[in-house]
C-alpha cells in the first residue's frame, strides 16, 4: 500500500474583497501516489500549483485555501489517517515532524535569527517528544547532527554565522531529528550555488537512503530531479500532465509540455538556439477549458479546446494527460 495517496483533489483560494468573489484553482483535480522508499520529484514552472499541493498534503491549510473536493490518505504502518478530516492537535501530536516533516524554501524561514542553532533545536524536540533531561536532549542532537556530518559547534551559532549552505543542512538535520516517514523538501536547493547544491541533496540522498523513508522533492530545476528522484511528475496549471520514472521522463517524455522543458535544457557541446513556448501560463483565476495547455500547444486540436484530456497509464509506470495520445496522433 502506498505511503501517501490523492484523489482527485481540489484545492482553491477563494477571496471576496469589496463584494467582488475571486476563485484561483490552484490545484484543480489532482491524484498522485507516493511509495515507501522512493524520492519522488514534483516539477513545473513558477505559480502551477505546486506550493499549493504542499500544503494541503502537509494539513497547513489556512484561509483563504479551501480543499474543495478530493481525499489524502496516509498509511503509517501502525495507523493511517485522513489528512483533510484530522483535528489540529493530533495532527501536531502524533504526525507532524515525527511522519511528515517539512524542509521550507529558504533556511532562514525554519531559523529564528536571534536565537541559537541549538535552542531551535530544542524548541522542536521537546514541543513534538517532551524531552525534560537536558542531557539526554544534548546526547541526541549532537548524535543527529554528527552523522549527517555536521560539525558540533554549529549548536553555539546564530543563523548569520552560518553560510548558505551550512544553514540548509541545519535546516535538514532539524526536519530529520524524528526520521519521519515522509520529508516534503521545498526547493532545498535555491539561492546555493552549484556545488554546495550538490552537497545538500547529497545529504538528503543518504538520509533516505538509511532511514528507508519517502522524500517529495519539489522544485523547478529539472537538472536535480535527473540527478536524485526516482519517479517525477510534471505538473502545469493546477494538474499533472505527466508522471514516469525518471528515466522515461528524460529520455522519451509524452506530453508536449514536458517535451518542451526536456528540450530547453542546456547540453555539453551543444550552442544551438532554444525554442521558447509562445504566450504564458494561464491565470488561474480564469482558466481556459478543456486543456489547460493548449493555448500554447504547437499540436492543438478542437477536442484540446473543450474537453480536458483523461490520464491515460501507458507502458513502463508512465501517466500522461494527452489528447494526442487518445486519437493515437503520437
Amino acid at each position: 500500500m502506498a505511503l501517501l495517496s490523492v484523489q482527485n483533489l481540489r484545492a482553491y483560494y477563494r477571496t471576496e474583497v469589496y463584494g467582488i468573489s475571486r476563485i484561483v484553482r490552484a490545484v484543480d483535480g489532482v491524484s498522485l501516489e507516493l511509495q515507501r522508499n522512493e524520492i519522488y520529484g514534483l516539477a513545473g514552472e513558477s505559480s502551477c500549483g505546486k506550493t499549493t499541493l504542499i500544503k494541503v498534503i502537509s494539513g497547513t491549510i489556512k484561509p483563504p485555501l479551501r480543499v474543495e473536493e478530493g481525499k489524502v490518505h496516509y498509511q503509517f504502518g501502525s495507523f493511517e489517517i485522513d489528512m483533510l478530516h484530522i483535528s489540529p492537535e493530533d495532527l501536531r501530536r502524533n504526525v507532524r515532524w515525527k511522519e511528515i516533516s517539512y524542509i521550507m524554501q529558504g533556511s532562514m524561514s525554519v531559523l529564528n535569527p536571534v536565537r541559537r542553532v541549538i535552542t531551535t533545536f530544542y524548541d522542536i524536540v521537546t514541543t513534538h517528544q517532551g524531552y525534560t533531561d537536558r542531557k539526554a536532549f544534548l546526547g541526541q542532537v549532537r548524535a543527529h547532527i554528527s552523522k549527517l556530518g555536521l560539525p558540533p559547534d554549529v549548536l553555539n551559532l546564530y543563523p548569520h554565522q552560518l553560510s548558505g549552505g551550512m544553514r540548509q543542512r541545519v535546516a535538514i538535520a532539524l526536519a530529520t531529528i524524528f526520521q519521519p516517514s515522509l520529508i516534503i523538501a521545498d526547493e532545498p536547493t535555491t539561492a546555493l550555488d552549484v556545488v554546495v547544491q550538490r552537497g545538500v541533496l547529497q545529504m538528503l540522498k543518504e538520509i533516505q537512503a538509511e532511514s528507508n523513508n519517502t522524500v517529495l522533492l519539489v522544485t523547478h530545476d529539472l537538472a536535480v530531479h535527473a540527478n536524485v528522484a526516482d519517479r517525477v511528475a510534471i505538473m502545469y496549471a493546477g494538474r499533472i500532465v505527466e508522471e514516469a520514472p525518471t528515466s522515461l521522463i528524460f529520455n522519451a517524455p509524452r506530453h508536449p509540455y514536458t517535451q518542451h522543458l526536456i528540450r530547453s535544457l542546456p547540453m555539453i557541446g551543444d550552442r544551438s538556439s532554444r525554442a521558447s513556448l509562445p504566450g504564458a501560463p494561464p491565470n488561474l483565476a480564469n482558466p481556459p477549458g478543456g486543456c489547460r495547455f493548449h493555448p500554447r500547444c504547437p499540436h492543438v486540436m478542437d477536442i484540446c479546446r473543450v474537453e480536458v484530456p483523461e490520464m491515460m497509464t501507458l507502458p513502463g509506470n508512465q501517466r500522461v494527460a494527452c489528447h494526442l495520445l487518445a486519437e493515437g496522433r503520437r
